[in-house]
């Protein structure tokens, strides 16, 4: 659908990188913009900068979310918030996994449960899951933020199935590493964190994502665009390792002889 069908849009995690851009973007093509994050001055900036209206809520306050969208109807839905503790699973703590499910995923569903049904009702609506590239190939490190991710990317294919036969569209946008604050926020603010993933690399930027958001809300009603991975160039995902197995110490009394 052309974006003169739409009036009304809700993003999550609007305050900065990614979700600030769709903000912009969006507020550019002359939609009610509803912009949703924790922090609040952020967003009073953001508001002032592009017209959006400002809801400084976390996502995991149902109650407040539930008033938001009882009152609006919304037309799209870009469920961007995210957060992330790197850890192998090994190293897995309890407040890390529930922060992670609440965050990106509870929230995620209960969002869509508000919102979706409204859409199915009017035959109108885009949702819009900013998932990963994470939520659809394996690398190190961060098992349960994995995990998360590809209960986004079923949630966004069960989404078409459970609203067929309505103009629903859903995309999935799995992002690679893209060149916004984000790092900064999981490792910490030293500069080597910077160096470590954002200089010397030529990476995507928010804009960029917010654009190919616009792509695929911009397309004719009979197209929906189910699945973008947006990645720099010169990033692959995959990889193939094999080890030896790891040799047991040899016990003292085997060291004597």
């Amino acid at each position: 659908m052309p974006f003169s069908d739409y009036k009304t849009a809700l993003v999550t995690g609007a305050s900065s990188g990614i979700g600030a851009a769709v903000v912009e973007r969006l507020c550019r093509e002359g939609l009610e913009v509803y912009a949703v994050a924790r922090s609040a001055e952020p967003l009073r900036e953001l508001s002032e900068r592009t017209g959006c209206i400002a809801h400084a809520v976390d996502v995991t306050n149902r109650e407040a979310l539930a008033e938001l969208t009882g009152r609006v109807a919304f037309d799209i839905l870009i469920n961007n918030a995210g957060v992330d503790r790197p850890k192998k699973f090994l190293e897995a703590e309890e407040g890390d996994i529930d922060l992670l499910i609440d965050v990106n995923l509870r929230a995620v569903l209960h969002l869509c449960r508000m919102v979706v049904p409204g859409m199915a009702e009017r035959d109108r609506g885009h949702v819009i899951n900013i998932s990963s590239i994470a939520g659809n190939y394996n690398f190190g490190g961060n098992s349960t933020y994995h995990a998360v991710k590809a209960g986004v990317a079923m949630l966004s294919n069960q989404l078409r199935i459970d609203t067929f036969g309505k103009r629903v569209r859903v995309t999935e946008i799995c992002p690679g590493r893209v060149a916004t604050d984000i790092f900064n926020h999981v490792h910490g603010n030293d500069p080597s964190i910077r160096e470590r993933f954002i200089d010397g690399f030529e990476l995507p930027q928010a804009s960029d994502i917010a654009d190919a958001i616009a792509f695929a809300i911009a397309a004719p009603v009979a197209v929906n665009i189910g699945h973008m991975e947006i990645t720099p160039t010169l990033q692959v995902m995959g990889g193939l390792q094999t080890a030896k197995p790891q040799t047991p110490a040899a016990s003292s009394e085997g060291t004597k002889r």
